[in-house]
């Protein structure tokens, strides 16, 4: 699949198809532990007495896999996911065992950087949804994308056998 540079991207466009995550319960009990061990994340008992109602699994535990659907999603991004920062972030619905889950995003705008004119930043709408289409997760996050240009001059010079000026030796 082709990657995407800071140049594919345009304000306004929206990317589906993200593959699908299934969550089960061992899932939510073993990220609990290590990562967010509270009584209604790792007892189900604890979590019929709690705001959830049931086994929940942690928001964190979500953000974690809306990471890895978005690294699998349609748009690979050359260079990878490199997260400048997250302004918002919101949990609306609790991802609960037997739900599967998929991303959408859509490109909330674009700008080239003002102190590195080899990459762009891409601000983004994350939003994850259950089997239901019930939205389990929303964020709108910017990422530091690689620009086509740039990339294009620095494998030349690679596959040339050369450096970039700013890494030779002389």
């Amino acid at each position: 699949m082709a990657k995407h540079y800071f140049e594919d991207f345009k304000a306004g466009q929206t990317f589906f198809g993200s593959s699908r995550l299934s969550v089960d319960k061992a899932d939510i009990l073993r990220f609990a532990a290590e990562f967010d061990p509270q009584p209604f994340h790792l007892d189900e008992e604890a979590a019929k007495n709690s705001l959830f109602g049931a086994l929940a699994a942690s928001g964190w535990h979500t953000s974690a896999m809306t990471m890895r659907l978005l690294v699998d999603s349609q748009a690979p991004v050359a260079g990878g996911l490199i997260g400048l920062g997250v302004e918002d972030l919101r949990w609306p619905l609790p991802v609960r065992a037997g739900d599967t889950l998929r991303v959408e995003f859509e490109i909330l705008g674009t700008r080239e950087s003002k102190s590195r004119p080899q990459q762009g930043l891409v601000r983004m709408q994350i939003s994850t949804f259950n089997q239901r289409d019930e939205i389990v997760q929303r964020s709108v996050n910017t990422i530091i994308v690689p620009r086509r240009t740039f990339a294009a001059a620095a494998e030349q010079s690679r596959t040339s056998g050369g450096l970039p000026s700013e890494g030779r030796k002389e």
